[in-house]
């Protein structure tokens, strides 16, 4: 069996997010099990160089899962041809100029979201990716979640019959950082530092209603920043300027109205932190990040409107749970070996930097439709 190892440049991995998903739970275990077969039988191994501003954040990183290389000299790995991959989790703001020097030195990249601040920025760094000819990517991790994959095989086994709707749940409460610690850091609610929930969730929304339901026509939305007042990781008290809750509704092609309530200030009444509903003529489901419930029309009860006496069907009984029948790996890491995969082997990777850019056009859409009242229509997305 041949092994091949892979250099991948990782850069913004001293935040909770790059490291614990995306180094910890991803490369790493990928690294440590032998790396990704690829389709002849060929695996390759990643072999992650970190990449920061922070020399005691990494050196301690490094120590701890045994990586020989990281560095504060990002220049100096962009020229490395042993290094063929960039990845970059770092602050939006920081993440697209980073991209545009790595794209300009050939490496094939693979970003979180948004890959940049603006469309128009998110667009050219497309082009310049494809004009460069390198394969690149945008993290679309809920995708490879149980409840949602769940979902996907309910979809394609036609189980809903015509679908008529969508209805999203997210959000829980973070906490203002007076009296206890907020658990989301403080540029989230600055919308000078690229913050807010729209750009934070929206690009989400559209990956995943593009792709298990189909492509985004118009957008109507309406944001609040509903706590104008928190508190910062010093303890220092600061005005958010970035909206904290979206409520959209979202029309997509075939007819399926799609309605996505993202929250930082709501308190959770859910089985789990983000659920969808879809409603079809055959059947219904509530998905979550792992668990996915189901009725079909032959199981719905009769509903009968009566206020004045208590309702005499547990509605929640006559749902079932989807069983697992597989076992499901981490959501970041099934899309990392995929990733890994189309740089190595050119196999097929749909969520590229134009996929991206289309969540990042959803996002300005919102934020346009909330500041006008409009409802926004959304223009085909393509390279030029």
């Amino acid at each position: 069996m041949t092994v091949q190892t892979l250099g991948v440049a990782m850069n913004g991995v001293t935040g909770r997010m790059g490291y614990r998903q995306h180094l910890s739970r991803s490369v790493l275990e990928i690294r440590d099990a032998g790396g990704v077969e690829l389709p002849d039988g060929t695996r390759v191994v990643p072999e992650p160089v970190l990449v920061g501003r922070s020399p005691e954040k990494l050196r301690t990183i490094a120590e701890r899962h045994g990586i020989e290389r990281w560095t504060t000299d990002l220049d100096s790995v962009l020229s490395d041809d042993g290094v063929p991959l960039y990845f970059d989790a770092q602050i939006t703001h920081a993440r697209e100029p980073a991209a545009r020097a790595a794209i300009a030195a050939g490496k094939h990249i693979y970003t979180e979201k948004p890959a940049a601040a603006t469309l128009d920025e998110a667009l050219e760094l497309a082009e310049l990716a494809e004009q460069a000819g390198v394969r690149n990517g945008v993290v679309q991790d809920k995708l490879f979640l149980p409840g949602l994959l769940k979902l996907r095989r309910l979809i394609d086994s036609g189980f809903f019959g015509k679908i008529l709707s969508v209805r999203g749940e997210f959000g829980y409460w973070v906490f203002e950082g007076d009296w206890q610690p907020g658990q989301r850091p403080s540029w989230n609610y600055r919308s000078e530092d690229g913050g807010g929930i729209v750009l934070d969730m929206f690009p989400h929304w559209h990956y995943v209603l593009e792709h298990l339901f189909g492509a985004v026509h118009t957008v109507t939305a309406r944001t609040a920043t509903h706590i104008p007042r928190r508190w910062g990781e010093s303890g220092e008290p600061y005005e958010a300027t970035a909206d904290d809750a979206a409520y959209g509704i979202f029309d997509i092609e075939g007819g399926i109205i799609a309605q996505i309530n993202s929250s930082w200030s709501v308190r959770v009444d859910r089985d789990e932190l983000v659920e969808f509903q879809v409603d079809g003529t055959e059947g219904s489901a509530v998905a979550g990040l792992r668990g996915c419930r189901i009725q079909h029309r032959t199981a719905t009860p009769k509903a009968v409107w009566d206020p004045d006496v208590a309702d005499p069907v547990d509605h929640r009984a006559g749902w079932a749970e989807v069983p697992d029948n597989r076992e499901f790996p981490n959501g970041f890491r099934a899309q990392w070996e995929n990733f890994l995969r189309h740089v190595a082997a050119g196999t097929p990777f749909p969520h590229d930097l134009l996929s991206g850019a289309r969540g990042l056009q959803m996002a300005e859409a919102g934020l346009r439709s909330a500041r006008t009242g409009e409802r926004i229509v959304l223009d085909e997305v393509t390279n030029t």
